[in-house]
């Protein structure tokens, strides 16, 4: 039995897919999960898997390699395997979603050629810079300053918590061109791998997350050429904005499929699990908590999907998609502590898949905008 109504958003096509994924993840990224956490890193091998089954570039066009699908569906479809395998390491959903929209539309058609194959086949892992130590949410804030050389920008600045900072191959730089322009003074640099003068720093230690390299970036007159401006001189704000929707989409389906998992793995657990002679399932405590978040899962649940649809038909408001993303992550935060509680001890160990999911998620609420920053576009939209 399961509380949550029946899902009506996705085809025989949407279930052929799903069942392509989970077979990816059985036989490409379960197998090696554990390896990877240790190694703080996922393995090249996995994102050329990955780029061989179809699950890269899903929205770039056919020409270039990609699966010629824009259909957002798809994208939550992959957002919701990963999360039930716990593969956060394996940043699909950033390549693909956040940075994958930038070079598709904003790209030249000689950056598309010289790009898009590699990100589709998986030999080119993309990342974006945004987050300074000094800026995060207020780009007003970044330091990172490009100065215009006459054939190339010379690029100087620092990054932090950058995904896929490590592997990555093209970071999309969010950089200062116009100093006193403000967050209209900023623009997108393509800086590519062996640029002289970018250098990665550490390899960052989270609390969760352990396979997903998240690292330090450093730019000292790093000679980026013209061509590798994407979009508009100075228009990166407006860039920004236009993408952030389906970022926080991405963090939102992610956030009630893990919501979503913690329930039904704890639900089998209290189940199985005795305690004063009988199993946990029967004490009236235990069942109200299993129906509180039960209840909070399927209305969410419900929310999300009417987003998924929305925005698959490019209808969706920017301030829903703040909405899912804040309850959502939220949500899965608060079921993750629940759920860690009822396995008691037991949900205290590594090797428990709920000690994993409360680590892992608890970015959730921060990265893609703070829950604070959610409720701040939400209060404007409707406040002025």
């Amino acid at each position: 039995m399961t509380a949550q109504l029946r899902r009506q958003i996705f085809t025989e096509d949407h279930d052929a897919f799903r069942r392509t994924v989970r077979t990816f993840l059985d036989r490409e990224v379960t197998p090696h999960y554990d390896r990877w956490e240790k190694d703080g890193i996922v393995s090249r091998d996995a994102w050329r898997a990955a780029g061989k089954q179809g699950l890269l570039g899903l929205a770039v066009p056919e020409e270039y390699g990609g699966g010629g699908n824009p259909d957002f569906r798809y994208a939550a479809v992959l957002a919701e395997e990963f999360t039930r395998a716990g593969a956060a390491g394996l940043a699909v959903g950033l390549h693909n979603d956040i940075v994958g929209p930038y070079l598709t539309q904003l790209a030249t058609e000689e950056q598309k050629r010289r790009w898009l194959p590699g990100f589709c086949s998986g030999e080119t892992i993309t990342a974006i810079a945004m987050t300074e130590p000094g800026a995060g949410s207020d780009l007003q804030a970044i330091r990172t300053t490009a100065e215009d050389r006459g054939d190339h920008w010379l690029l100087n600045g620092a990054k932090t918590f950058i995904s896929n900072g490590i592997l990555a191959d093209l970071v999309i730089v969010v950089a200062k061109t116009t100093p006193e322009g403000g967050a209209h003074g900023l623009s997108l640099l393509v800086v590519e791998r062996d640029m002289p003068g970018f250098e990665r720093g550490r390899n960052l230690d989270k609390i969760g997350q352990k396979a997903q390299d998240t690292a330090e970036l450093f730019f000292t007159d790093v000679r980026v050429p013209k061509e590798n401006l994407l979009g508009e001189l100075n228009g990166a704000f407006v860039h920004l904005m236009t993408n952030l929707a389906q970022e926080r989409m991405g963090i939102a389906v992610a956030g009630i499929a893990a919501a979503e998992h913690l329930l039904e793995i704890t639900t089998r657990y209290v189940k199985e699990r005795e305690a004063f002679g009988r199993p946990l399932a029967k004490l009236q405590h235990i069942r109200f908590e299993i129906a509180e978040m039960a209840t909070e899962c399927a209305v969410t649940r419900e929310f999300l999907d009417r987003c998924i649809v929305d925005h698959s038909a490019g209808q969706l408001a920017a301030v829903h998609a703040s909405m899912a993303k804040w309850w959502a992550t939220e949500l899965q935060k608060r079921v993750a502590d629940r759920c860690l509680q009822l396995h008691g001890g037991y949900g205290y160990m590594s090797e428990y898949p709920v000690a994993r999911a409360f680590t892992d998620g608890r970015i959730q609420t921060i990265y893609g905008g703070t829950t604070e920053i959610m409720k701040e576009i939400i209060g404007r939209s409707l406040l002025g």
